[in-house]
């Protein structure tokens, strides 16, 4: 799955519908999770945690430490101690 990336969202488009999104903050000193959707027709496929392996793969290239506000993020964040670095 491809996703595209601008400042602030991580997303899939397909024929002009969203089909999934991760939105986040800049709080200054870290980046904060504050929404992620996947449509019905993508439910149950691991969508939502690709969208997560996604924005931790900008969080190492940048260097930055997260948080989370949205319920989703904070659970997978809490599951992958691995990363546990980045995350606050």
């Amino acid at each position: 799955m491809h996703f595209q990336m601008e400042r602030g969202r991580i997303y899939l488009m397909q024929e002009g519908k969203l089909l999934a999104e991760l939105t986040y903050t800049d709080e200054g000193d870290y980046y904060n999770v504050d929404h992620t959707f996947v449509d019905e027709c993508l439910r149950g496929q691991g969508v939502a945690a690709q969208l997560m392996a996604a924005y931790q793969s900008l969080l190492e290239k940048e260097q930055r430490k997260s948080t989370a506000t949205c319920s989703y993020a904070l659970k997978w964040a809490e599951k992958h101690k691995e990363y546990a670095t980045y995350w606050m």
